[in-house]
């Protein structure tokens, strides 16, 4: 089954090209071909990586499986390696459904909502080409997961750049421009450091295959140089994942992102960064890791605290997300830095509960803008669950599951990943670690309280007289809002979820209550692998 992990990759790049070749056919005529297209395009990949889980052997989890091993440059040694194992496996998956679900989204949306930006003038009359960098964007994410080759993984690290670019840049809100700029310049800034970082250890070791290098575990490296690289490799995987204080591109890419590029964007391509510190700074810089890690764990609980305080301070939903993904993202490095199986467990856990609660959430706060044409909380006023009842119920479910309620996917990273801090690695300082577990607990708190405070002000109490005239906010990203109308009438223009809406998001709910409910699903299949990389017996 090796032809699966070139399969994954040909079919949205294939998808991609097609798009290129020139035709003319009406606006109508060419909003259904894009709509079918794009959703068969991604809907094959995500079979396909259900064909690959379906196919995995999960008693080795540990092992490579279907590995894809091709010269590339010969007279570099460089290779077109490929292969999967049980932290890549979940992050595969997660990237083709994700992906899916968004095609989903914009293709059965109606004609005066997320659909308009295949079939209208939206996004400046490029529904093609939102597509085409659609489907880039998706071969980038799942090579970043496949690739067993360090130069590869950089290639394809740098190859969704480029796309999420111009998603944000063309299809985001009016301050758009200035945020994708901050977005590139931030990603490609850590990007240098990081192939700095990858060329030292190639320098050092004479290879770039991660999993010889993974089983020398630094040999051939001295600490000196190891503390190097990990500086290095982890400076530029803490920007894309991202690390306080590295992460003032994040607020502004979320809020005027579109709604398909916030969900990529939180789901997908934050756990880049935080994939590559399991893939290869901690597994191939054991060294560099154990001088470095209680310098991460500081700037992980740091980032929890801020996320946490800043979310309290905001007045814009889709930005509050943001500074939320600041703080969960923060337990993950803290999970890492522990430098324990239980911590790393708990970070891989985290990173996949984060991608589907955070879609959601991104989800749900498009379809909210695009009803009341704002996401300010205060111009939202109080009542959804009233006048919403659908909507605000699933709202409601995504904050308490992303507050890490037990019984939800949100729960046991954050937990694994305090529970890590308790009992760190040896060498560590126990006593420092334990007040990271005090910060990071009182992070849990402070956390549930600006998703409570904000479920307070939007969901309950009494809807105002007055709301916001929907608009195509959701297609837009950070658009203005519309007229003020009366509640009656605003009310009635104003549906509740609707079923390509659903469609989109009850697949993130029945995960999101599967992992929290049967956490062993993902923890099986990560342990072993995790178990491996650590030097565990």
């Amino acid at each position: 089954m090796n032809w699966v992990l070139i399969a994954l990759l040909a079919v949205p790049l294939a998808g991609a090209v097609v798009l290129l070749a020139p035709s003319k056919p009406d606006a109508a005529a060419r909003g259904r071909l894009l709509r079918i297209h794009g959703m068969a395009v991604s809907g094959i990949a995500f079979a396909l990586s259900v064909v690959l889980a379906a196919g995995f052997d999960y008693g080795a989890a540990a092992r490579v499986q279907f590995s894809t091993d091709l010269a590339w440059a010969t007279g570099l040694d460089l290779r077109f390696h490929l292969g999967v194992d049980g932290i890549s496996l979940p992050l595969v998956v997660l990237t083709t459904l994700l992906t899916f679900l968004c095609f989903v989204y914009l293709c059965w949306g109606r004609a005066d909502g997320p659909g308009q930006l295949l079939c209208s003038k939206t996004g400046g009359n490029r529904p093609r080409a939102l597509v085409f960098t659609l489907l880039i964007l998706e071969v980038g994410m799942i090579g970043t997961f496949l690739a067993l080759d360090l130069l590869l993984f950089f290639v394809f690290f740098e190859v969704v750049l480029i796309p999420m670019y111009f998603v944000i840049a063309i299809w985001g809100g009016r301050g758009r421009r200035a945020a994708a700029i901050k977005f590139i310049l931030y990603t490609l800034l850590g990007s240098v450091v990081l192939l700095l970082g990858l060329l030292l250890i190639w320098a050092q070791t004479g290879t770039l295959d991660m999993i010889a290098l993974a089983r020398g575990q630094g040999t051939g490296m001295s600490r000196a140089v190891q503390i190097t690289a990990f500086l290095a490799v982890g400076l530029g995987l803490a920007v894309k994942s991202p690390m306080w204080p590295l992460h003032t591109w994040l607020p502004d890419a979320h809020t005027e992102a579109p709604t398909v590029g916030s969900v990529l964007l939180a789901g997908v391509l934050l756990k880049m960064g935080t994939y590559g510190f399991a893939r290869i700074a901690i597994p191939i810089l054991p060294g560099g890791a154990a001088a470095v890690a209680p310098w991460l764990g500081a700037f992980a609980v740091i980032g929890i605290i801020y996320g946490s305080l800043a979310c309290l301070a905001q007045r814009d939903l889709k930005r509050m997300i943001a500074y939320s993904s600041v703080g969960h993202m923060g337990f993950v490095l803290l999970g890492f830095a522990t430098l324990t199986p239980v911590g790393m467990n708990g970070a891989l856990f985290g990173n996949i509960a984060h991608g589907l609660i955070t879609g959601l959430l991104f989800f749900i706060v498009g379809a909210i803008k695009e009803r009341y044409g704002t996401a300010d909380i205060p111009a939202l006023g109080g009542g959804m669950l009233a006048r919403l009842p659908h909507l605000g119920s699933l709202l409601t479910f995504a904050c308490i599951a992303s507050l890490g309620l037990p019984g939800l996917a949100g729960f046991w990273g954050e937990m694994l990943a305090l529970l890590g801090a308790f009992q760190p690695a040896e060498g560590l300082s126990r006593s420092l670690y334990l007040t990271f577990m005090a910060v990071g607990g009182l992070g849990t708190v402070l956390t549930a309280a600006y998703f409570l405070v904000m479920l307070s002000r939007v969901t309950h109490g009494r809807a105002t007289e007055t709301i916001q005239a929907p608009v195509l906010a959701a297609v837009g990203g950070g658009g203005g809002s519309g007229p003020v109308v009366k509640r009656g009438a605003g009310a009635a223009r104003m549906p509740d979820v609707t079923g390509y809406e659903l469609a989109a998001w009850v697949p993130l709910v029945g995960l999101i209550l599967l992992f929290g409910l049967w956490p062993k699903a993902l923890l099986l299949v990560t342990d072993p692998v995790v178990q491996t990389l650590m030097g565990a017996p």
